[in-house]
Order: structure tokens, then C-alpha cells, then sequence
């Protein structure tokens, strides 16, 4: 099926939504205690490696797009928390290029059928999966997350209005 480009309102409502579900788990991160970064859990990835991977999994993406801007990979052992976000909003950057892209033109993705909406889908899905998985891992670590923190992840009228697109 041909997808028409999408309407103008629509693509920056898409781009801004992309933008916002970044910006919830930028919120986590700020918020989350210094010891649940630097924890290492008895089994499964660190938060740090969880994020790295967040990010690492973008980054594949975008090469596979053939992307004009691909960011560095992190490396999971020893990505600090400064350099986990700065590196998360270089993705968010370059993916959001290809969104625009596809979302305003053909719809496609390259690589990733069938068309960009899943690929918007999957992105947002991959994303919160490992926010909760973040979430239940600091709370095992002793480093339960403020009610107001995660209520806070669910206020996406206030994330949208602090994300950057």
C-alpha cells in the first residue's frame, strides 16, 4: 500500500510524541539515585548497560536507515550517567531526522517494513520496556524512586512541554 506524505500537523505531532517519550526516560535518569547507576545487580545488565543498550539499539537503527547522522555506540561498562543522556538526545536527534523524513514523505523506513509508523511503534515500545525494567531494578537495588518521580513519568503534558524537537 503507497502512504501518502503525512499532513504537517500530524508530522509534528508524531515528531513531538517521539520527543516526549524521550524526555520521560531523560526524567528517569535525572531522577534516579547515583548508587542504582553504579550498581552492580546479582544477575542481567547494570541500569548503566540497560541505558547503553537503549541507546546502542538507536544507533543500529540508524545505520541501518542509512541515516545522515549516526552517533557513537556507548560502551556498557563504563558509560556514565552524564554521558548516557547527552548520548540518548544525539539519538533522539537522529531519529527524529528520520521520522520527519519518512513520516513526510513516502511513510517508509528503509529497512525496517512495513512503514514508519511501526517503526515510531517500536521505538516507543522498546523505550518503555526499559524504563520499567530500570524502574524494578532500582527499586531491588534499595533505590526506590519517589512517588512523584514515577507519577512524574506519566505527566505527559509536562514532558511534552520540556522536550526539545
Amino acid at each position: 500500500m503507497a502512504l501518502e506524505p503525512m499532513p504537517q500537523a500530524w508530522l509534528e505531532a508524531f515528531l513531538q510524541a517521539y520527543a516526549t517519550d524521550d524526555r520521560v526516560t531523560d526524567y528517569l535518569l535525572e531522577h534516579l539515585d547515583d548508587k542504582a547507576w553504579e550498581a552492580k545487580p546479582a544477575s542481567g545488565r547494570s541500569i548503566a548497560a540497560i541505558v547503553a543498550h537503549m541507546h546502542n539499539v538507536r544507533v543500529m537503527w540508524l545505520k541501518a536507515t542509512k541515516a545522515e547522522t549516526v552517533p557513537e555506540q556507548l560502551d556498557r561498562h563504563t558509560v556514565t550517567r552524564v554521558e548516557a543522556r547527552a548520548a540518548l538526545a544525539e539519538s533522539r536527534d537522529a531519529i527524529l531526522a528520520v521520522l520527519r523524513q519518512s513520516l513526510g514523505g513516502t511513510g517508509k523506513v528503509r529497512s525496517f517494513p512495513p512503514d514508519a509508523a511501526h517503526f515510531f511503534a517500536y521505538l516507543v515500545a522498546h523505550d518503555a520496556h526499559h524504563r520499567g525494567q530500570i524502574c524494578l531494578l532500582a527499586r531491588q537495588l534499595g533505590c526506590k524512586l519517589e512517588q512523584a518521580v514515577t507519577f512524574g513519568m506519566w505527566e505527559y503534558g509536562k514532558r511534552s512541554r520540556e522536550a526539545a524537537v
